[in-house]
C-alpha cells in the first residue's frame, strides 16, 4: 500500500545510520516519501514515479570498483536529484566528475561557506554566509561533471555543495537530515517544495482514509485476526482495522504473564468494553512461565517466548475459524531494518511482539495497514483516531516483556516485585509531570541480592535498577538527567512499598543502537 494520491519521494538507501532521519524531515513537511536499496531496479524505479529522488549517505568508498553505484536510470528520469555526503560522490562520479581519497577528513561538526546563490539554499543561506553542518566523510569531490558549480565550500571539502540547476540535480557533501546542521530541515524542504514544485499535502487524516479504503479493498468480505499486545502499534492497528472492517476483526489477546502492573485488564477494559471489538482474551501466564523455567540466557528466553506466543495464538486463531487475513503493527522502521545493506531479505520480518514471525502453517494473508509509519506517526494515527492519550503516549515495551528486564532465571515471586516497582518508578515519573519529556523509563531487577539494614533487622533482598532514556527514533538513546531529589524519592518509595528490594541504583550511560532495553 502506497500513497498514490499524493506526490512521492524516493529515498534511495546506501547504508548511511541516518537514512531514516532523511525521510523523517520529509515526513514532518507533508511530503510522503519510502526508502528503497539502492539497487532497486529500473522497473520497481518507473513503477513508483517519484517526483523528485534523494541519494542518501553511506560507508563506502566511492573510489573502490565494486562500491555502490545509483541506477543510471536515476538522471535519466527529468526529477530533480538530492546527493548527500556518498550520495553526491556517486551522483558526480557516474556523471562525469572525479571523487578522490584525501587526508584531510571531516567528522562532525564542521562550518561551510555559501559561495554562490542556487535553489536549494534560498531563503535558507544566502551568499556569503558562514554554516554549522554535520560532516562525515574521508572522500571528497576533486572534480565536477558538466554543467555543475561549486556553491559552498569548506576547509576540508572544496565542493562541500554543488548544483546544476538545469537539470535540478543538488549535492551536500554534509548531513542536512541531522539535528547538528541547524537549518537542514528548511534546505531539505526547499528540495522537495521549491525544486521538486511538491505541494506538502500528506497528512494523517489523509493517510487514515486512504488507509480505510486500502483495508476495505484488500479484505473485502473476509475476516480478519489481529494480535494485540497493549502496546501503542498493535492497539492503533486494530483501532484502524475497526474502523474499516467493523465485525470482521476479531483481537486475540495473549496474556503472556510478562506485562506491567494492570496492563492486561487495561487492554480488555478498553477494546472489549470501550470499543465493543471483538476480543479473545487468552491468559497463558502458567504456561509461559512453565516455559521459562530455569532459563538464564536471554536469546534463549526470547525464543521460548516466541514459540509460546505463537503455539497460543494458533490455538486460538482455530478456535475462531474462518479467518482469511492475519494483521500485524509492523511499522516502517521494521520493514526497512528487514532488508540488508545490499537489498536481500532477512530471514525474518519482525512481528510486532519482537519473537519472530509467524509460521506458514497458519496460511493467513497479511495485513500491515501501519507499515508505512514510523513511530511518532503510530503515535499521530491513535490521536486521530481517538485514542486515549495514556494509551497513545505510553513508553514503548518490549514483546518478550519483563522477561529481559530480569536477567536471570524467571519467577513469579521476581515479576511481582518488578512490577511493583515498575509502577512505583511510573507513578513518580508522571507526578513530576515527566512522562511525555522521556522516551522509555522501567525498572529491573538485577540478578543480586544485597544485605541492608531495615529498621531494626537485616535484609538480604533485591538490588532494583532504573533507566530513563531521551530518544527521538528508539535506535539510540541518552539517559535523563533526573534530579538527585527524584531519584531519592523514587528510591525511598520503592524500599517502603516494595518487599524484597533493599538497594536502588540509576543508570546514567548513555546507548549506541540497539541497546535501550538493559540485556
Amino acid at each position: 500500500m502506497t500513497a498514490p494520491s499524493h506526490d512521492k519521494v524516493l529515498i534511495l538507501d546506501f547504508g548511511s545510520q541516518v537514512t531514516q532521519l532523511i525521510a523523517r524531515r520529509l515526513r514532518e513537511s507533508g511530503v510522503y516519501c519510502e526508502i528503497a536499496p539502492f539497487n532497486i531496479t529500473d522497473e520497481k524505479l518507473v513503477a513508483f514515479a517519484p517526483k523528485a529522488v534523494i541519494l542518501s549517505g553511506g560507508p563506502a568508498s566511492v573510489t573502490e570498483h565494486a562500491s555502490p553505484r545509483a541506477p543510471d536510470k536515476v538522471f535519466t528520469l527529468g526529477v530533480p536529484v538530492l546527493g548527500i555526503c556518498y550520495g553526491e560522490q556517486t551522483m558526480c562520479a557516474q556523471l562525469g566528475g572525479k571523487v578522490v581519497g584525501h587526508d584531510h577528513r571531516e567528522f562532525g561538526r564542521a562550518e561551510i561557506e555559501i559561495t554562490e546563490d542556487c535553489e536549494l539554499f534560498k531563503g535558507v543561506w544566502p551568499k556569503g554566509s558562514h554554516e554549522q553542518v554535520w560532516m562525515s566523510h574521508g572522500d571528497r569531490v576533486e572534480s565536477l561533471p558538466p554543467g555543475f558549480r561549486v556553491v559552498a565550500v569548506s576547509d576540508g571539502a572544496p565542493f562541500a555543495a554543488v548544483a546544476d540547476d538545469k537539470r535540478r540535480f543538488y549535492g551536500v557533501q554534509f548531513h542536512p537530515e541531522v539535528v547538528h546542521t541547524p537549518h537542514g530541515a528548511a534546505l531539505l524542504k526547499n528540495f522537495t517544495h521549491k525544486v521538486a514544485g511538491l505541494s506538502g499535502d500528506w497528512s494523517m487524516a489523509a493517510f487514515r482514509a486512504q488507509s480505510v479504503a486500502a483495508i476495505r479493498a484488500q479484505v473485502g468480505k473476509g475476516r480478519v485476526i489481529c494480535g494485540l499486545s497493549g502496546g501503542v502499534d498493535s492497539s492503533v492497528a486494530a483501532a484502524l482495522l475497526h474502523e474499516a472492517l467493523g465485525d470482521q476483526l476479531t483481537c486475540i489477546f495473549v496474556d503472556t504473564g510478562l506485562l506491567r502492573m494492570d496492563e492486561a485488564t487495561e487492554v480488555v477494559k478498553l477494546f472489549r468494553g470501550h470499543y465493543n471489538i471483538p476480543l479473545v482474551h487468552r491468559d497463558a501466564g502458567e504456561l509461559f512461565l512453565k516455559n521459562l523455567a530455569g532459563v538464564s540466557d536471554p536469546e534463549q528466553k526470547r525464543k521460548i517466548i516466541g514459540s509460546t506466543f505463537i503455539d497460543v495464538f494458533d490455538e486460538e486463531a482455530k478456535k475462531i475459524g474462518g479467518a482469511e487475513f492475519l494483521a500485524q503493527g509492523t511499522l516502517y522502521p521494521d520493514v526497512i531494518e528487514s532488508v540488508s545493506f545490499t537489498g536481500g531479505p532477512s530471514v525474518t520480518i519482525k512481528s510486532h511482539h519482537n519473537v519472530g514471525g509467524l509460521p506458514a502453517r497458519m496460511k493467513l494473508k497479511l495485513v500491515e495497514p501501519l507499515r508505512e509509519l514510523f513511530k511518532d506517526e503510530v503515535r499521530d494515527l491513535g490521536r486521530e483516531l481517538g485514542l486515549p492519550n495514556s494509551l497513545v503516549s505510553r513508553h514503548p515495551f518490549p514483546g518478550p516483556g519483563l522477561a529481559i528486564r530480569i536477567p536471570g532465571d524467571i519467577t513469579f515471586e521476581k515479576l511481582e516485585i518488578l512490577r511493583k516497582a515498575d509502577a512505583v518508578y511510573l507513578d513518580e515519573i508522571r507526578r513530576a509531570g515527566l512522562y511525555d519529556e522521556i522516551w522509555q523509563a522501567f525498572a529491573v531487577l538485577l540478578p543480586v541480592r544485597t544485605v541492608g539494614v531495615m529498621g531494626d533487622g537485616r535484609t538480604y533482598d533485591f538490588v532494583c535498577g532504573l533507566r530513563a532514556v531521551t530518544s527521538t527514533d528508539g535506535m539510540t538513546a541518552d539517559s535523563y538527567p533526573f534530579a538527585h531529589e527524584f531519584l531519592s524519592r523514587c528510591a525511598t518509595r520503592i524500599i517502603n512499598e516494595v518487599r524484597g528490594i533493599n538497594r536502588v541504583v540509576y543508570d546514567v550511560t548513555s546507548k549506541p543502537p540497539g541497546t535501550i532495553e538493559w540485556e
